[in-house]
């Protein structure tokens, strides 16, 4: 069975809504590059086709969007055990001209981000022009938990939420539910997970050509404000852990170095379930990472978007050529013993040549040159 589907839905003025189903349930729809490969040229065929008005991605299963990019293949390559040693270059360069081509994409494209959305899942949702969480989302970039870095244009929307709280939830990998998404600007609507089937009736239901003229976005638009409309009961009740601690994380990011706001934030004494467990994985996550992780978001603070993905690229390639991020994928994801030999013991032992390497272009020219 394929990993991607792709369905067709006439609506009843006689146009055409696209649909992407990620179609990985067992590894709850982790991005892999034959998925990838598949969506790009449908991607580009339903932007010519005129009688396509918008694009629907959701996926298979309750439990996840997208749990990830393909990280057991790229380990494998890295360890040699898949025998493809440009499987790294290749993956990445064509992950982010996916994912560009999302943000760019001339025509609405609506993200069902419902459960897992996590890593390259995120640079999916992100990249969409309507974003879409239910109850359900538990949104993360989580890459410090095995010695990467948030990529997937992380570096571009991470740094344009409020002031610190992309650093914060880089640096501890925290997830972040549907209203505090919203609250920050990672999502545009919450809707309850039941209302799936809803969206694609009332899309195909719609009146998208009034005088001649086809208004998409704002036939979506309205189409999701009316479910969000119907939704508003499922999300009282919700909690904003995220916003309930943006003084707290505003104040915790303040400092001079890296090694300084680690040691504010695992100083912090409190009874809060969420902001404990990002204290837990910032104390267990790669000191590598947390270092490349504020570096990094300095660095692409003024970027382009097409900026951001060079920039990415070129440092994932380097991640992949250094220890780190193959012991990282090992202990989580490999042999699953949970204690990675990280290359240092903490933040303040990390050399900055070391860092300077990883930062450090492999090529004369990104191959992603052509963007933007």
């Amino acid at each position: 069975m394929s990993s991607v589907l792709f369905n067709e839905h006439a609506t009843g003025d006689g146009h055409t809504i696209g649909e992407i189903v990620l179609n990985a349930e067992r590894s709850l729809n982790a991005l892999t590059l034959a998925m990838i490969d598949a969506i790009r040229p449908q991607l580009k065929a339903w932007q010519e086709d005129t009688r396509i008005v918008a694009v629907v991605l959701d996926s298979a299963g309750e439990k996840a969007f997208c749990a990830g990019g393909d990280v057991v293949s790229l380990y494998k390559s890295i360890t040699g055990e898949q025998g493809d040693p440009d499987f790294p270059e290749r993956f990445f360069t064509q992950e982010y001209r996916l994912d560009y081509e999302l943000h760019t994409y001339s025509k609405p494209i609506i993200c069902w981000g419902s459960g897992i959305v996590m890593g390259g899942g995120m640079g999916l949702l992100s990249a969409c022009s309507h974003r879409v969480v239910t109850e359900t989302s538990r949104l993360a970039m989580p890459e410090v938990t095995i010695g990467l870095y948030p990529d997937v244009g992380a570096s571009w929307f991470l740094n344009r939420l409020p002031v610190g709280t992309g650093r914060f939830l880089a640096m501890t990998g925290s997830p972040v539910n549907a209203l505090d998404a919203v609250h920050l600007g990672l999502a545009d609507r919450c809707i309850e997970s039941g209302q799936r089937e809803a969206l694609m009736h009332s899309l195909t239901q719609a009146r998208w050509q009034e005088s001649g003229t086809i208004d998409a976005h704002g036939v979506v638009n309205r189409t999701l404000r009316e479910l969000e409309q119907a939704s508003r009961s499922r999300f009282a009740e919700l909690d904003t852990p995220v916003l309930n601690a943006t003084p707290l994380i505003r104040e915790l990011m303040d400092h001079d170095t890296t090694e300084q706001t680690v040691a504010a934030v695992l100083a912090v004494e409190s009874d809060d379930s969420w902001f404990t467990r990002a204290q837990k994985t910032l104390a267990h996550g790669s000191p590598v990472s947390i270092t490349l992780i504020d570096e990094q978001l300095k660095r692409a603070k003024y970027m382009s978007l097409a900026e951001v993905f060079r920039s990415e690229l070129s440092l994932s390639v380097q991640c992949c050529r250094h220890r780190e991020f193959p012991e990282g994928v090992r202990a989580l994801l490999v042999d699953k013993d949970g204690s990675p030999a990280w290359t240092y013991p903490d933040v303040a032992s990390v050399e900055p040549f070391f860092i300077d390497e990883l930062l450090a272009s492999p090529w004369e020219q990104n191959p992603l040159e052509a963007l933007g």
